[in-house]
């Protein structure tokens, strides 16, 4: 609209990552930090298939979980839970945690990736009962669940920076001309209307986890088209609305909405239906290091049963059962196991077919249409929080003039977040380029020349952070997540591994086509289950 701009438009004469890149450097004092990532040699070696022949007697093991992300963890923790001790998950990582990892330093814990979980829906039975059994819901009114006040994040939740002052929440308040506020009521009530939506199947149009969402066609065939294709169709189309959804897609997905699936940018807003006593169905659980909290809290529960710096380079079918090859990255050698189940955690590029050729049969591409959003995450130790004209400092901090999608603080959830140094955790999804330029640029990209990209952006959101930078320590995902691109939901690649029977069992995120800490989650837990019903080992159900 007239009078408005976007980032697209204030970015217009090239992207953040191009152009600040090209500062800094002469004559400046070289600013401490690191520059690391998921190991890429490990899965190159994955990639290429360079192990040595296990040696040694073949071991016998009731189940065997290859990948420790969150899907992989939840499987442990879920087998754990049912008093089923015959596992072993192997991580490729020196650590666990996939890409809700953490670190930390000498201020705070901070989060490498995925930093909050929104209050489950109610359908998401499994999740609560693990924030419950860790201590996150606390009790019930009238059946209704009640979390920890201090698990839940504090206010200010949410600040943005619109036309040069901080305003609360993430959609301009003020400023905005009568076409824009009408769209952005007409584009609620949409939402509103899909979230209350009831399929002929009983199921509701949009549900957390998606498994459990309405299969008829009315809300199916949203994923034929692209979320931005939709958007024009309705008449959403106020430059400002345009980018706030914009910023959406990349926060969740890593991807433009003319990448992103109908379905998956309306079951952005549809599908949150928080369910918790008190008015906090619509809220977050966040904690210094992000979802790092709930990944150590999953693999604490079976530290005994993790081997990290392990890869499973081979999974094959022998009768009811499988053998697995595995090598150990420290030792240097491979071992064989015999294993009645085997739930594959990994994501579905590296499992399909490197890993697991035998579902290369069928007549379609056993590696579907899957395609992988690059991340960079800087976490920057400042002197002093910052501040700026208007609400106070939030949680989350984005400006509409950046390309990059703001920050985070990691001591928000602290008595002593006023004052002090603490640490920014700074989010930039590659989402202008294509995959493989983007992963190009993560590899070639220098240390100075991210640091300087991520400066260059706080400063201009936080001018009074001037001087007040201590370190910037910058983290590349070069296949951060899944995008749930148009025709996600139909692809058989996807199909084949959810239908996939024991012995071989698939559990990730990718399963379900977004990449979100409850997805994987179920996926881990209804494969847990699944072995365990294989292994005819009494259990009960959590889902």
């Amino acid at each position: 609209m007239k009078g408005e701009a976007t980032r697209r438009q204030v970015l217009a004469g090239g992207s953040l990552a191009a152009g600040a890149a090209m500062l800094g450097g002469c004559g400046e004092n070289p600013i401490p930090g690191t520059l690391a990532g998921a190991d890429w040699q490990r899965g190159h070696l994955l990639r290429d298939r360079k192990f040595p022949d296990p040696t040694g007697p073949i071991e016998d093991i009731g189940v065997v979980i290859a990948g420790g992300g969150v899907a992989g963890l939840a499987a442990g923790w879920r087998l754990a839970e049912a008093r089923f001790s015959s596992f072993r998950l192997f991580e490729l990582e020196d650590s666990t945690g996939g890409n809700a990892r953490s670190g930390a330093n000498a201020i705070s814990p901070y989060p490498l990736g995925a930093h909050y979980l929104p209050v489950p829906n109610c359908e998401a039975t499994a999740l609560r009962y693990m924030l419950k059994q860790f201590g996150m819901i606390v009790g019930e009114e009238n059946g209704v669940p009640v979390y920890d006040p201090y698990q839940l994040c504090a206010d200010l939740e949410e600040r943005l920076l619109w036309r040069g002052r901080w305003h609360e929440g993430l959609f301009p308040q003020q400023g905005l001309d009568a076409g824009t506020r009408v769209q952005r009521n007409a584009f609620d009530a949409r939402m509103a209307q899909f979230r209350t939506a009831t399929g002929r199947d009983g199921r509701p149009a949009f549900a957390s986890p998606m498994a459990l969402s309405s299969a008829d066609p009315r809300f199916r065939e949203l994923d034929a088209l692209s979320f931005a294709t939709w958007l024009d169709g309705q008449g959403f189309t106020a430059p400002t609305l345009r980018a706030y959804l914009r910023y959406c897609c990349r926060d969740d997905y890593g991807s433009e909405p003319e990448q992103v699936s109908a379905w998956a940018g309306i079951h952005y807003f549809a599908a949150r239906r928080g369910w918790a006593a008190g008015g906090d169905g619509d809220r977050e659980l966040t904690w210094p290091e992000g979802n790092g909290r709930l990944v150590h809290l999953m693999a604490g529960r079976i530290r005994s049963h993790i081997a990290s710096a392990h890869s499973v380079f081979r999974v094959r079918q022998e009768g009811d059962g499988a053998l697995v090859d595995v090598f150990d990255h420290r030792a240097q050698t491979s071992r064989r196991f015999r294993a009645r189940t085997v739930v594959i955690a990994m994501p579905h590029f590296v499992a399909a077919p490197r890993v697991v050729p035998w579902i290369a049969t069928g007549d379609f591409d056993p590696r579907g249409s899957y395609q992988y959003a690059p991340w960079v995450v800087a976490n920057v130790t400042v002197s002093r929080p910052p501040e700026g004209k208007g609400v106070p400092l939030a949680w989350d901090n984005v400006s509409t003039a950046s390309e990059a999608l703001g920050y985070v603080v990691a001591t928000h959830q602290s008595l002593s977040r006023d004052a002090g140094p603490t640490v920014l955790t700074w989010y930039l999804p590659l989402s202008k380029e294509s995959p493989e330029q983007a992963r190009k640029m993560l590899m070639t990209r220098r240390l100075a020349q991210w640091q300087a990209i991520v400066r260059d952006d706080l400063l201009a959101m936080n001018p009074d952070l001037t001087g007040a930078i201590r370190r910037i320590d910058v983290w590349r995902w070069g296949h951060a997540m899944i995008r749930p691109s148009p025709g996600f939901l139909s692809d058989p690649a996807r199909h084949a591994a959810i239908a996939s029977p024991p012995p071989i069992l698939h559990a990730h995120s990718d399963m379900s086509g977004l990449s979100l800490f409850e997805e994987a989650h179920y996926r881990g837990v209804m494969a847990a289950e699944a072995a365990l019903t294989h292994l005819d080992h009494a259990f009960e159900s959590l889902t």
